[in-house]
């Protein structure tokens, strides 16, 4: 459903649904009831200046009837954000697509704590496209090529390329060069196959059992620092860790799908917080990202019928 507002400071205005019946008999009253403990003078202010609308736009006041409608529309407030330090790149934009570098720990989209810092927002604000939507969606922590589109009457053309799988992404990664103890050997290429899933509740993807619905064909490019000596029941420290980078190539697209994966091996990804083992949550090290990379997208262009690619001009800070 589209919103009657306009994307305002490169925010959509936020819908909220209000429920057929219940104790409230105004839709003030029932964001009284979710809200109104935070700011209750801000709602008020916000009805009477007319600032949250309905169907069609129409402003509300504070006896519109709950009945009257379904969703309602308001901007919100924004917080005060210190900037990522980071920039992004811009590879490509025509009058259909925008393809970016996004760096580590920016997200995406807006969420969260972050708003005005999210790739979408500052793209939006910085080159005036408000229409701007993602095609897909990187992690925060994650690094690389990003399509979004800028026309909305060709946007469907793009999205039924990913809804049908007819995008070729590939990653790289580093981790290390063997895997760690427990894990059996791995004979590259692998491909690995799992049933994975991911609550809204719970921070981290999880394998269960069922049939499989995540696929993932790894292959190790090349070894770099210095193996364990024979015998020797740990790793090297410091620069000369035997480590490896990967190729990634994911036939499908579950939420943290490639670092799940390259974990079940015994292969967690280096400066990976969630995976194989969740660690206490710390303020972001910029100097120590999560060495996942997008490195590049294939597809038949929609509207050209041309195969395009675009490469990541990123690189991995621990892949020597």
């Amino acid at each position: 459903m589209q919103s009657p507002l306009p994307v305002r400071d490169g925010v959509n205005a936020t819908r909220l649904r209000l429920p057929d019946e219940g104790p409230w008999d105004t839709a003030m009253d029932y964001m009284m009831h979710r809200w109104g403990h935070i700011d209750p003078q801000g709602i008020e202010d916000r009805f009477d200046a007319g600032e949250i609308v309905g169907e069609a736009g129409l402003p509300l006041d504070r006896t519109t009837p709950l009945q009257n409608h379904t969703f309602i529309w308001y901007y919100r407030t924004l917080p005060p954000e210190t900037r990522i330090p980071v920039e992004l790149d811009i590879l490509h934009h025509d009058e259909h697509l925008l393809v970016v570098d996004k760096p580590h720990f920016l997200p995406t989209t807006p969420g969260g704590t972050y708003i005005q810092e999210s790739a979408l927002v500052r793209l939006r604000n910085q080159l005036k496209l408000p229409d701007l939507v993602p095609m897909h969606r990187l992690d925060r922590m994650t690094a690389g090529i990003l399509l979004l589109s800028t026309n909305p009457e060709t946007r469907g053309k793009y999205q039924v390329l990913f809804e049908k799988r007819k995008v070729q992404k590939e990653y790289e990664c580093v981790a290390a060069a063997e895997p760690a103890a427990g894990y059996p050997g791995v004979d590259f290429p692998v491909v690995v196959r799992n049933r994975m899933t991911k609550s809204r509740s719970y921070l981290l993807a999880e394998v269960v059992d069922g049939e499989p619905n995540a696929e993932t064909r790894i292959e190790r490019l090349r070894t770099f620092g210095k193996a364990p000596a024979a015998g020797s029941t740990g790793m090297p420290d410091g620069e000369n860790r035997h480590r490896a980078l990967y190729r990634l190539q994911p036939h499908t697209g579950k939420t943290h799908q490639l670092r799940v994966h390259m974990a079940s091996l015994g292969l967690g990804i280096v400066n990976d917080a969630f995976y194989p083992e969740l660690l206490d949550k710390a303020p972001d090290d910029y100097a120590k990202p999560l060495q996942l990379l997008a490195r590049g997208i294939r597809f038949v262009d929609p509207i050209s019928g041309k195969p395009v690619e675009y490469r990541s001009r990123l690189t991995l800070s621990e892949a020597r």
